[in-house]
């Protein structure tokens, strides 16, 4: 059939009609081994241990972005920006293929690689093993090259580039509306009609602007993934749960240098993870969740009490309590520490696997903070002032109010909460 239509929890419906040549490169790119993959991805990473909805994938998303990129050129082409086709779906291909690169649990194995998911979606399309690479190059033989450099911002003209990757992207756009309705939160609710309908391009520059009727818009964007950041990326029980998994990998890691981790599969991408040796991209394309998921059942019953301990706890959701310590002076942070190490020493658990340290922080709006990088800046009309563009924070006392911010908490088991709080108050009192 020339179309096909994917049923959407925030789009509703999105379609693609194999009739038009983009949309037939879409299609077949959706049908790659490497795309699905994503549908065992979870959005979210670890954030279903907090939020029962967020069960959402990497795949959907991408589909999502994919669409709202498709809304966002029609938008500017009714009215009356006019668009190159080819630019259009080149700008499509990029918004699809965004984030293949993603490991499992999405941001959260990039802690464990200390690797960007944005380098691997580069090697990924940039590989001519891969079925992605091999799709794009029977479209056109340079497709490959040209979409990594519109997702490196090395593209012309560029609003395209803005579009799949800014402080204004399609990426944001769709998913503070996907995470926001699948944890079952409104905080990252705001309202994209509008502002699509308040977007053109400047054919000075060729870049994106907002016009003054999306100024209100544009604020509650911000908010609200400021507001999604606070309420659920940096959920403190979602951290907890993050470092949790980073602090097995570490004692994995341990153990396997020591020669005694007792469940390997020698060979496997995951091996290799573990012992530090480098993954080709095939390799790395072979992990996803259920992977993690089976490597941390088998070390729910190793003989390292350790290891099997952590396994166990978050198997079974015993999360470790999180203790905000922000306000705090370091050397206040300091006794605190003193006092959870001696505790934890004395039930036998090595604090470095049992307190952890969770230092989380967001920039909400970069503008103000980097004036000397525009493509991190939103641009929109004033018509009060000359000029007649502004940066947004110069014109909205809302967007000017947001400050960067960070969090410090520390992170254990849940025996030594009563220590934790008490000592705190011996420091405060």
């Amino acid at each position: 059939m020339a179309l096909r239509r994917y049923s959407d929890p925030v789009h509703r419906i999105i379609t693609l009609d194999r009739s038009l040549p983009f949309d037939a490169l879409l299609m077949a790119l959706i049908d790659t081994p490497e795309f699905q993959r994503l549908r065992r991805i979870r959005q979210l990473g670890l954030a279903f241990v907090v939020f029962q909805g967020a069960e959402h994938s990497r795949f959907a998303h991408s589909l999502g972005v994919m669409h709202t990129m498709t809304l966002a050129l029609d938008t500017l082409q009714r009215s009356g920006v006019r668009l190159d086709a080819q630019v259009c779906g080149l700008a499509r291909l990029a918004a699809l293929l965004h984030d293949i690169g993603h490991g499992p649990f999405s941001h959260v194995m990039e802690k464990v690689l200390h690797q960007r998911h944005e380098d691997w979606t580069k090697r990924i399309i940039g590989d001519p093993a891969t079925a992605i690479h091999g799709r794009l190059t029977s479209h056109d033989p340079q497709l490959p090259d040209t979409l990594i450099a519109l997702l490196e911002g090395q593209f012309r003209p560029r609003f395209a580039a803005q579009l799949v990757s800014s402080q204004l992207d399609c990426d944001r756009f769709d998913y503070l509306l996907r995470d926001s309705l699948m944890t079952g939160v409104s905080y990252g609710c705001y309202d994209l009609p509008w502002i699509l309908h308040a977007l053109t391009v400047d054919t000075t520059n060729d870049s994106l602007i907002v016009r003054a009727r999306g100024v209100l818009a544009v604020e509650e964007y911000l908010f609200a993934r400021y507001h999604m950041f606070r309420r659920v990326y940096f959920h403190h029980a979602l951290r907890a749960a993050e470092n949790m998994l980073v602090a097995m990998f570490r004692r994995a890691v341990t153990l396997t240098h020591e020669g005694r981790l007792a469940f390997r599969l020698s060979g496997t991408a995951m091996d290799k993870l573990i012992t530090g040796v480098p993954l080709t991209t095939a390799e790395y394309l072979s992990l996803d969740d259920a992977d993690v998921l089976f490597h941390i059942k088998q070390w729910q019953r190793d003989p390292d009490p350790v290891l099997s301990d952590l396994a166990g706890r978050f198997l079974e959701r015993r999360l470790f309590k999180s203790l905000d310590v922000s306000a705090l002076s370091s050397e206040a942070i300091a006794k605190v520490r003193a006092a959870l190490e001696s505790a934890l020493v004395k039930r036998g658990w090595p604090p470095e696997f049992y307190l952890l340290e969770d230092d989380a922080g967001d920039v909400p709006y970069f503008g103000p903070y980097l004036p000397d990088a525009p493509e991190r800046h939103i641009i929109v009309e004033d018509h009060q002032t000359h000029p007649r563009q502004r940066e947004i924070s110069e014109v909205s006392a809302a967007v000017q109010g947001l400050r960067p911010y960070r969090l410090r908490r520390l992170c254990f088991p849940e025996d030594l909460r009563d220590i934790a709080h008490t000592t705190v108050a011996s420091l405060v009192s």
